[in-house]
């Protein structure tokens, strides 16, 4: 696989706001620095994502030195959030993991956003990735953790797997939904110069000096249907996936990595998988 190369990289300062491009990132064991460190929960102390939410992919979060952002989305000044003291943590539910979280520490941002919103939430902060959420233990070696991503430190996605998605659904019944920008599945890592689906059979990869377990291919949910530009949803992609793409009630679209070693991961980085 010689030719295959990283297209994109990408992060996510905020859990379920728009996805920010970058050149390069540094891998830390739990993930890309700055890539989902924050998150909204509502009153119950439940995450808040697109799943229920779909206006989140209007909101965006520039990231500031030292780990805090600011806030932006359409109509509303934005707002700047610093890394909270730490001490005054409160419980949160992120898919069913319990995790100690620290809250943005000005009353206005959590009104900021919640008015964005329309309905009640606050903005949360992850002080310690290495301690808070261990990745899922069906599939985890001992030690490692993730952030507020949905289950594992990075998501990988291919070009030539998602050309053959966006061909399958040219010839379904929603074709008018097509073709699918890569967007839709939010991925860390985009690699180009694959065959199309090679990354199932993945184990281990090594990007440029980054090397990465693959626990698992990514099972999708309904945020792929949500337009990152427009907030509105379609059918697309999970009919076609789950008509050519459903394993044991999954349906699969890119895989799940472990960094194995720190480093830092740059656009144009060659991919080896281990034989």
């Amino acid at each position: 696989m010689g030719n295959a190369r990283v297209r994109s990289i990408h992060v996510h300062p905020v859990k379920a706001f728009r996805s920010l491009p970058l050149r390069e990132f540094v891998v830390e064991r739990w993930g890309p620095a700055g890539d989902r460190r924050w998150m909204l929960i509502d009153d119950g102390g439940k995450i808040v994502t697109q799943r229920r939410h779909p206006r989140l992919a209007l909101a965006a979060a520039e990231p500031l030195p030292g780990g805090g952002v600011v806030l932006s989305a359409p109509g509303r000044d934005p707002v700047t959030v610093p890394v909270p003291a730490p001490g005054a943590r409160v419980p949160a539910d992120v898919f069913g993991d319990k995790v100690e979280v620290v809250p943005a520490e000005d009353a206005a941002v959590h009104v900021w956003c919640s008015d964005f919103l329309g309905t009640p939430v606050r903005l949360v902060h992850l002080d310690d990735p290495a301690l808070r959420r261990p990745v899922d233990p069906a599939y985890a070696l001992p030690g490692e953790t993730v952030t507020f991503a949905d289950g594992y430190p990075v998501l990988l996605t291919t070009t030539a797997s998602l050309d053959q998605l966006n061909s399958l659904v040219a010839q379904g019944e929603h074709a008018h939904e097509g073709p699918l920008p890569m967007s839709r599945f939010r991925p860390n890592v985009v690699i180009e110069g694959t065959q199309a689906w090679a990354e199932d059979r993945w184990a281990r990869v090594t990007i440029g000096e980054v090397t990465f377990r693959v626990p698992k291919p990514s099972g999708r949910c309904v945020v792929t249907t949500t337009d990152q530009d427009t907030a509105r949803r379609g059918r697309e992609p999970l009919h076609t996936l789950g008509r050519h793409r459903s394993v044991g009630g999954r349906l699969l679209f890119g895989v799940n990595l472990v960094p194995l070693s720190p480093g830092t991961l740059r656009v144009g980085d060659p991919l080896e998988v281990a034989a």
